[in-house]
């Protein structure tokens, strides 16, 4: 285990566990972030899982034509594939977390009472979760939904969402995309740089003393 391995959390089985999410709408720059801040980790000599975005995987219809049924398949396969990262790795950074997941599902079908509880509960084992401002339209990459009006739609639904369920939430600021990344990385507490490593004293051999 790394030195910076201790500075995590304990999880119940009394491992040292981080599990964060960007939140935000669509088309905002969410999955760019997970990887910059993944490769900010990996240099703290952690080990590192991203939980990439379901819905892109979702075998039935996205965006404004989407489904409960697909909803709630996106809903339940981010939780199962944030199990499966936490149980593997230290930590985990997730491409979307359970609250703007269910944003789209709320779009399409309203509130589910029993996914309301789900996701309330759920969205509680974040260590932390960044919010991710709209500074510009999506753009189409072959399954993001280009409307400005839907990107907007969805993030107000984030935002009530956020407020209602009372979740803590570090709002990235718009004017400074730049340090995004180490701005997450100080909100986690952890070093913006690597351990210094002494390499003269773990390189240094004790000679004899000569007679």
């Amino acid at each position: 285990m790394s030195a910076v391995s201790e500075l995590l959390p304990l999880d119940a089985h009394g491992r040292h566990r981080l599990k964060v999410a960007f939140v935000g709408t669509h088309g905002v720059g969410k999955t760019t972030l997970c990887f910059e801040l993944a490769a900010q980790l990996k240099r703290l000599d952690l080990g590192v899982d991203i939980v990439k975005e379901v819905a892109r995987r979702c075998p039935l219809p996205i965006n404004e034509g989407t489904t409960l049924d697909a909803q709630r398949w996106i809903l339940h396969t981010q939780i199962a594939e944030e199990i499966e990262a936490a149980a593997e790795y230290e930590a985990v950074i997730c491409d979307r977390s359970v609250l703007d997941n269910y944003a789209y599902l709320v779009a399409r079908a309203g509130r589910q009472p029993e996914l309301d509880l789900l996701v309330r509960e759920w969205v509680r084992g974040y260590h932390a979760l960044f919010k991710v401002p709209v500074l510009s339209a999506p753009t189409f990459d072959g399954k993001r939904a280009v409307s400005v009006g839907f990107q907007h739609d969805i993030d107000q639904i984030i935002e009530t969402l956020i407020a209602e369920f009372a979740v803590p939430v570090h709002r990235l600021d718009p004017l400074a995309r730049d340090g995004w990344t180490l701005d997450a990385v100080v909100q986690l507490g952890l070093p913006t740089q690597p351990p210094q490593i002494d390499l003269f004293s773990a390189a240094r051999v004790e000679r004899p003393v000569a007679s």
